[in-house]
């Protein structure tokens, strides 16, 4: 994992300044590619990524490692053509995992986040979940593990092939000639994040687009359907914790109340969006139904508002960089501790930006277990009682200007 964080040391300024340049070619051309509270949910979506990825919070049932020290038929040394095989060999399974958590309810639940937002902008490919705890998909890797391409090999692509699939989110790319039949393109990626009846559950590719019009998922974008972005069911919320899981809840509340003991299991593994017929009746869900007549989910702010919902990012960004740089420092058990005092800072300074009063909740616990680990540890993390200081002042001032918000309904200037 330390490696991995090195890996994001890097890819994260990479990520910011592309977003702001697309920010500034978009002002440039007239064109809103941002919403403020948008891109800040986008953002701390990212941020709660992160933060499970580099603390290894997923249970790998089978590793690839394993996986190809028991089954592998051959062996090859890591030269270029392996890369190169590893890469589309990748892409091929990622092809399959997307398709699957588009296709089955449960795995919905995995990939929902990545398709909240109902802006589309390199922001949004930031949109990853938490909620992936279970990784399922090490079956699609036995090929690569049966020709015996070597563990190392997949270590150094799968980040490359991941970070890869960033440039594509965006609306300022139109369509790219003979690249459109080879890659992914930002014209085809809109079409898949689009809830147009003709672009559903469409280019589930991720790298060559060649997987979709082998496997007859392939749709064009059709200048006379402008795509519009978000999910059919509106998550009507910035609180990326609350949207990884939204989807869930549902499940296990249709699977609590149905009366059919069948349904009860098959609300689970069926096609996504299925629900029993006695829960559509007496637990209708908003859907919508025409995408051109969407209302974007959105609340008034004021200005000031808008700057100190970007202030407690920059702050959250700034915690998540030091535990990037600090693992081997901090240690399992508290980088556990951190790594959730994280995710409820995230909790809590994105429901204040829903006025939700949950927002208040979660910032006083950040507020007295910050306070409570500077008082048995006699430091924070490594920065000392002074350091702890800090940070608990920062999160008391963080709970007061959130109260000051709810009680003033968002008209907050400094």
């Amino acid at each position: 994992m330390d490696d991995y964080a090195q890996i994001l040391n890097i890819a994260i300024p990479v990520f910011v300044l592309l977003i702001l340049i697309e920010w500034g070619i978009g002002l440039l051309q007239g064109k809103q590619v941002l919403r403020s509270f948008d891109t800040i949910s986008s953002l701390s979506s990212g941020i709660t990524n992160i933060t499970k990825d580099v603390l290894g919070l997923a249970v790998i049932i089978v590793s690839y490692e394993w996986l190809v020290s028991h089954i592998a038929l051959t062996e090859f040394s890591a030269g270029w053509p392996v890369y190169v095989a590893a890469f589309i060999g990748l892409d091929f399974a990622g092809y399959w995992s997307h398709r699957f958590e588009h296709e089955i309810n449960l795995l919905w639940n995995r990939h929902i986040i990545h398709h909240s937002s109902e802006e589309f902008n390199l922001a949004c490919a930031l949109r990853q979940n938490v909620s992936a705890i279970f990784a399922i998909f090490f079956f699609l890797y036995i090929p690569l593990a049966l020709i015996g391409v070597p563990a190392k090999v997949i270590a150094i692509t799968a980040p490359l092939h991941l970070f890869a699939q960033f440039w594509y989110h965006t609306k300022l790319i139109n369509k790219m000639g003979f690249l459109e039949y080879v890659i992914v393109t930002p014209s085809h990626h809109r079409v898949h994040h689009a809830i147009n009846d003709e672009y559903l559950d469409k280019n589930y590719s991720q790298i060559f687009i060649i997987w979709d019009r082998l496997f007859g998922t392939f749709q064009e974008e059709i200048n006379e359907k402008p795509p519009v972005y978000g999910v059919k069911r509106q998550v009507e919320t910035w609180n990326p914790l609350i949207i990884n899981y939204q989807h869930f809840w549902l499940m296990v509340t249709d699977a609590w109340h149905t009366k059919s003991w069948a349904d009860k299991l098959r609300v689970f593994y069926m096609p996504t969006g299925w629900r029993p017929a006695d829960r559509l009746q007496a637990a209708p869900v908003v859907i919508v139904e025409d995408p051109y007549k969407q209302i974007k989910y959105d609340v008034d702010a004021s200005l000031g508002f808008h700057i100190w919902a970007w202030l407690q990012f920059a702050a959250v960004t700034a915690f998540a960089l030091y535990l990037l740089n600090n693992l081997g420092e901090i240690g399992t058990t508290q980088s556990i501790l951190y790594g959730a005092l994280v995710m409820t800072i995230v909790f809590g300074y994105t429901s204040v930006m829903d006025k939700s009063k949950l927002g208040i909740i979660a910032l006083t616990i950040a507020v007295v277990s910050a306070t409570a680990f500077v008082y048995i540890n006699q430091g924070w993390f490594g920065l000392g009682v002074f350091g702890g200081g800090v940070v608990i002042l920062y999160l008391g001032l963080t709970l007061v200007s959130a109260a000051y918000i709810l009680k003033s309904g968002g008209a907050f200037d400094y």
